[in-house]
């Protein structure tokens, strides 16, 4: 389905959370929300993602804000996600119905064909909305690219909730000044195994990818050692 645009109402939905408790949308209507689609729980992206989130989320719980997390991992698995990292907002389970399909992922357009190493695969679509309060999209970001995209959602948040106008639907520039906390994530960045620039609690993930420079330099110098003990 494709995606809602800009100015419609935001379709109603209930899920659980990882605590098992149900959160249904209109039960939040007079506050802005942010809801941010995202493929797999304990992944490298997702995990930046989320932590990102979670090192703003008091910045969007001073403008009365919402945050809520949404992908087809279960109840148990967002439990478990939301435990290890300490995110602190809730993360809904949308698992798939007969079809194989997140039936609420899918209504907002976060379901769809994408390119994978080639092959176009059905499969999440990394999508966030801006609710306002009167439970209409106020903005919309498409196939979000994760580095700064906390930051940039509450700039957004910020000017919704001044009053300011906001940019066009999808990805672009941040909308208004962005204020030192929404510049940058509390406390300091460490680096992921993959070299990316993580948020502060990223200790590791399910998604390890492939060995790191440094590791590898590791394991030649220690095989040359190997070989250089070997009798001739």
């Amino acid at each position: 389905m494709p995606t809602i645009p800009v100015g419609s109402s935001a379709p109603d939905f209930t899920l659980r959370d990882g605590h098992g408790r149900a959160h249904r949308l209109t039960d939040l209507r007079g506050r802005s929300v942010v809801i941010f689609f995202y493929p797999e729980d304990d992944t490298p992206l997702c995990t930046g993602q989320a932590c990102q989130f979670r090192d703003h989320h008091a910045d969007f719980g001073k403008l009365g804000c919402t945050l809520l997390g949404i992908s087809p991992d279960s109840v148990e698995s967002h439990s478990a996600f939301a435990a290890k990292h300490a995110l602190s907002f809730p993360l809904l389970a949308d698992e798939p119905d007969a079809t194989g399909s997140p039936r609420v992922c899918a209504k907002y357009g976060a379901w769809g064909e994408k390119n994978m190493y080639g092959r176009v695969v059905r499969g999440m679509l990394r999508t966030t909305y801006l609710i306002g309060p009167d439970g209409r999209v106020a903005r919309r970001w498409d196939r979000v690219k994760t580095p700064g995209h906390a930051a940039k959602v509450l700039a957004a948040a910020k000017a919704l909730h001044g009053g300011e106008p906001l940019a066009t639907p999808g990805e672009g520039k941040p909308v208004g000044k962005l204020s030192k906390s929404a510049k940058k994530p509390a406390g300091k960045r460490s680096r992921q195994a993959t070299g990316r620039a993580a948020y502060t609690g990223v200790i590791s993930t399910k998604g390890k990818g492939a060995r790191s420079r440094s590791t590898n330099a590791r394991v030649r110098v220690k095989t040359e050692r190997v070989r250089a003990r070997r009798p001739v």
